[in-house]
C-alpha cells in the first residue's frame, strides 16, 4: 500500500507558512526564532519526502536533514546568546530597540 506524498507535503507546507507568518508579524525575538525553526523544520521534512518518494534506495535527503538540524542547533545557540546580549542592554527583547546597540 503507497502512501501519498501529499499527506507529508501539506503539513510541511503548512508548518513553514506558519514560520513565515510568525517570522514577519512579531516583534519578539524569541518568537521569531521559533518562527525560523518552524521555517526549518518544513524544509526539513520536504528533504526526507522527497528522498523516499524519488529515491527510495538513497540518503541524501536524511543526510541533507541531519545536517540541517546539525545548522538549526548552532544557529540556536548563536540567536539565544544574542537574545541574552540584547535583553542585557535593553532589558527588553523587542526588534525595534536593536538600534540602540550601535556605539
Amino acid at each position: 500500500m503507497e502512501i501519498n506524498a501529499l499527506y507529508y507535503l501539506i503539513p510541511a507546507m503548512f508548518m513553514f507558512a506558519c514560520g513565515v507568518y510568525g517570522f514577519i508579524t512579531r516583534r519578539n525575538m524569541i518568537a521569531m526564532l521559533i518562527s525560523l525553526e518552524l521555517m526549518l523544520n518544513g524544509v526539513d521534512m520536504n528533504f526526507v519526502v522527497f528522498n523516499r518518494f524519488l529515491y527510495p534506495q538513497a540518503f541524501e535527503g536524511m543526510f541533507f536533514t541531519l545536517f540541517a538540524i546539525a545548522i538549526a542547533a548552532a544557529e540556536t545557540a548563536l540567536a539565544i546568546a544574542i537574545v541574552v546580549n540584547v535583553y542585557r542592554a535593553n532589558n527588553d527583547i523587542d526588534v525595534r530597540d536593536i538600534n540602540k546597540l550601535k556605539f
